[in-house]
C-alpha cells in the first residue's frame, strides 16, 4: 500500500526552525580566584588577631597625677588602665598595686602614663658620699607653701653667740628628698612637717646637732 506524504493544511506556511541556543561557559580567571582566596585568608587572620587582642587585654597600673622624683607613691597616685596586647611593654599589673604603694618614684611620673618596674625604687635617692637627715619644721620655718622632692635648699646654722655676725653662720647645701605632712607624721597634736634632706656626708652630723639646738634655718634656693 502506498502512503502519500502529508501536506500542510491549506493556508499554513512552513514555520522556520529556531536554531539551538549556545550557552557560553564563563572562563575562570586564575588571578581573580587567587585574590579571592587571599582576601578570605586575610579576613580570617584579622578576626583571629582581634579575638586574641581582646583576650590579651589586661588591667595595669597607670599614673593618676604628677609625681615628683623621690615621692612615696600613695593610693591616689595610681589608677587602673585597660591595655590590649602590650607587646614590648613591661607595665605592672594592677593586681600588684600593693607592692607599688609605699615605694618611691625613681623618675618624674606624668599622668596617663603606664607605670613600669624601672620607674620605682624602695631605696633612698642618695648619691655617693651623701647622707639623709630629718628636720622637723614648724609652719613658719618652711620657706615655701610646700617643699617638694628635688628642691635645692641652703641650711644655715646660727652661731651660738647672740651678738655674732652673719659671717659666722655655717652653711650647708642640701636637696629635699621627701616631706611628710603633719597629718601623716604620727605626732599627736603637732603641726610640724618632717622634711628629709640629703647632705654631704661630712655635713650631716653638724646639721643634726644644730637642729637639736634649734639653731638651723632652711632657705629655698631653687624648686624642682
Amino acid at each position: 500500500m502506498t502512503v502519500a506524504p502529508s501536506r500542510p493544511a491549506p493556508g499554513m506556511a512552513d514555520a522556520p526552525v529556531a536554531p539551538p541556543k549556545v550557552v557560553r561557559q564563563r572562563r575562570t580567571r586564575p588571578g581573580l580566584l587567587g585574590l579571592a582566596l587571599l582576601l578570605i585568608a586575610l579576613g580570617g587572620l584579622g578576626a583571629a588577631f582581634a579575638v586574641n587582642s581582646v583576650r590579651a587585654t589586661g588591667e595595669y597600673i597607670g599614673v593618676a597625677r604628677p609625681v615628683s622624683v623621690g615621692t612615696v607613691l600613695a593610693e591616689q597616685d595610681v589608677m587602673s588602665v585597660q591595655l590590649g596586647g602590650g607587646q614590648g611593654l613591661t607595665p605592672i599589673a594592677f593586681a600588684d598595686r600593693d607592692k607599688v604603694i609605699g615605694k618611691r618614684a625613681a623618675v618624674a611620673l606624668s599622668p596617663g602614663s603606664l607605670l613600669t618596674p624601672d620607674q620605682i625604687t624602695d631605696k633612698q635617692l642618695l648619691g655617693p658620699g651623701q647622707q639623709q637627715v630629718a628636720l622637723g619644721l614648724a609652719p613658719q620655718e618652711i620657706p615655701a607653701r610646700a617643699l617638694r622632692p628635688g628642691d635645692k635648699v641652703l641650711l644655715v646654722g646660727a652661731p651660738a653667740k647672740q651678738d655674732a655676725s652673719p659671717s659666722e653662720a655655717t652653711r650647708f647645701q642640701g636637696v629635699v628628698v621627701d616631706t611628710v605632712a603633719p597629718a601623716d607624721n604620727g605626732l599627736v597634736a603637732s603641726d610640724m612637717t618632717v622634711v628629709y634632706v640629703s647632705l654631704a656626708e661630712k655635713d650631716a652630723a653638724a646639721v643634726v646637732l644644730l637642729h637639736a639646738q634649734q639653731r638651723i634655718s632652711v632657705v629655698l634656693q631653687s624648686g624642682s
